[in-house]
């Protein structure tokens, strides 16, 4: 039977903890998350850790020890009540797995729980504290948004973390 543990990791070294586990024969899970970046003028999707500095650790224990996690490479320690390391529910692993399959960590786009029609506020940028009428999504980053300015409608692009739901 398979008792889940978590482990804390260097900064940015989940990868590495995450390899030199599996290695050892351990079962690993890091649950991570997509999500656009810019960088040099370019997009790219990327995957990050759910969890920052965070793997779950899968063992047996009565066939594997757990003591070896805490000195494997880039594993600065495991979560632990006194002495003893703290259990993580099966449960609790089974969910973010199913989870992290359906896309549901996803972040591909600020706009993305809004839908054509939605009464929105515009909260950054030169339209603030304006409502209007959400038309659709323009890419990742930017949305249009009818505005009632001066008495007319006017349709504005506004970047898609500058609105919320009204």
């Amino acid at each position: 039977m398979i008792t889940w543990y978590a482990a804390y990791t260097q900064p940015h070294g989940e990868t590495k903890a995450l390899d030199h586990l599996a290695r050892q024969g351990y079962s690993v899970y890091l649950p991570r998350y997509r999500r656009w970046v810019r960088h040099a003028r370019q997009r790219r999707l990327v995957s990050r850790p759910l969890f920052p500095r965070y793997v779950f650790v899968g063992l047996d224990r009565e066939a594997q020890r757990w003591r070896p996690i805490r000195s494997t490479v880039g594993v600065l320690g495991v979560v632990s009540s006194g002495d003893e390391p703290v259990a993580v529910p099966p449960e609790i692993i089974d969910a973010l797995r199913r989870r992290e399959q359906e896309g549901g960590f996803d972040v591909l786009s600020p706009a993305q729980s809004l839908r054509a029609g939605d009464t929105v506020r515009v909260i950054d940028g030169p339209f603030q504290d304006l409502v209007g009428r959400l038309l659709g999504v323009a890419d990742h980053e930017r949305v249009f948004v009818l505005l009632d300015v001066l008495g007319r409608s006017v349709r504005a692009s506004v970047a898609a973390l500058a609105v919320e739901a009204a």
